[in-house]
């Protein structure tokens, strides 16, 4: 392993950081959006999901392009495009122009380097692959912690609008940093010429479906409390200030869970490990719906963002371990169309159910059921074709 592999994993984490940071802010302007525009949750929530939706589903084509024409190039439009969306998104007049600028702009801004950069990673390592890629993607977590608070800060300082511009600055600085010096380590190298199975052909296996299942089901809850947390805390009694840590305590829950799975799942197996991950969401949702107390939802946001960060830095070295390297990205990609099918109905659905009945009780009663049907999923592949990888560690 080449000591670049390193440089690698600290620029795809800060690509990830300046991404979810961007996205993940969405939770601290939740409540300035209702007071300037006087929208329904589910509208608003719809912002967050449409970006959502167009991360994922642009990520199969980003990790196509990035096994093509190179991780470098891919990543540098789509910090462009961040920072773009950001700044468009502080000049919007109505709920329309941010689903125009927002939701589209960060979800393909997103997409172009979560994927491509995740999936950079992957091939410089071997034995030590779960623990890289679980560092690589602890950007996501940091972004989940970072974003909102910044964002809270900066709304304070300067306004939502303004607080839009410092995020743009903030993105463009720094990922235009990480995409200039993330490098791909067959670059240069026909994908006939190495190891691994095609897209075309993974897309045919039976492992590759289920893990697609895995993710429409656990993504349809997922991502309803990092947009509905907040909104959740304040109709209970608790400051809006409150509200925000709790969506960043799940993303300190995210980089423990990411930081630490490696050492666990290369003992007890990496796909049981996702299949607990599933599960522990599962049951996390009981605890957010049982909670009656400040210290619980605590409780549940960092053990919740365990298990999500956990699960999230496991999936590409599963995919790793299943395929190989000749289209690593592409195949990651492709998977994650169905964390966007999930995530854009989730936290809309929540929304539309709060605005129904005025409760979050059947979100999440129905993200407990999604999660564990999800770990159910998993289950098949323990044994079976899921036996004969690529990995070499």
């Amino acid at each position: 392993m080449n000591r670049y592999g390193w440089i690698v994993v600290a620029s795809a984490f800060t690509l990830m950081l300046i991404g979810f940071s961007a996205a993940y802010s969405f939770a601290a302007f939740f409540t300035a959006f209702e007071a300037e525009f006087g929208a329904s949750r589910g509208d608003i929530a719809l912002v967050f999901s449409v970006a959502a939706f167009l991360w994922f589903l642009s990520g199969a084509p980003a990790g196509m392009a990035a096994d093509r024409y190179g991780v470098r190039r891919v990543a540098l439009v789509g910090v462009a495009g961040l920072a773009l969306a950001l700044a468009l998104a502080s000049q919007a007049q109505s709920l329309g122009a941010l689903y125009a600028t927002y939701s589209i702009g960060i979800g393909l801004g997103v997409g172009l380097t979560y994927v491509p950069s995740i999936g950079a990673v992957q091939p410089w390592f071997a034995a030590n692959r779960a623990f890289a890629s679980g560092l690589a993607v602890a950007g996501i977590g940091a972004g989940n912690i970072a974003g909102p608070l910044l964002a809270a800060w900066w709304i304070g300082l300067f306004g939502w609008r303004g607080a839009y511009l410092a995020l743009a600055l903030f993105v463009l600085v720094l990922g235009g940093l990480a995409a200039a010096v993330i490098k791909q380590k067959n670059a240069g190298v026909s994908a006939d010429l190495l190891e691994g199975i095609a897209l075309s052909a993974a897309v045919k296996t039976t492992p590759f479906w289920l893990l697609f299942a895995s993710l429409v089901l656990s993504c349809t809850g997922l991502f309803v409390p990092m947009v509905h947390l907040g909104p959740y805390a304040v109709d209970a009694g608790y400051s809006e200030a409150q509200g925000v840590a709790l969506v960043s305590l799940i993303g300190l829950g995210s980089l423990l869970g990411r930081f630490t799975i490696g050492g666990p799942a290369d003992r007890l197996g990496r796909l049981p490990s996702l299949s607990a991950m599933y599960a522990g969401l599962g049951v996390m949702f009981i605890v957010w719906w049982a909670a009656s107390a400040y210290w619980m939802l605590g409780l549940f946001a960092i053990v919740f963002g365990i298990c999500y960060g956990a699960y999230v830095a496991l999936l590409p070295t599963i995919v790793m371990d299943l395929y190989g390297p000749r289209s690593v990205s592409g195949i990651i990609g492709c998977l994650y169309t169905g964390c966007g099918v999930g995530t854009l109905i989730g936290p809309w659905l929540a929304g539309v159910a709060y605005d129904s009945w005025g409760s979050y009780h059947l979100p999440m009663v129905a993200g407990a059921a999604f999660s564990f049907a999800a770990a159910a999923c998993v289950l098949p592949l323990w044994h079976g074709e899921a036996r004969r990888t690529f990995d070499r560690g």
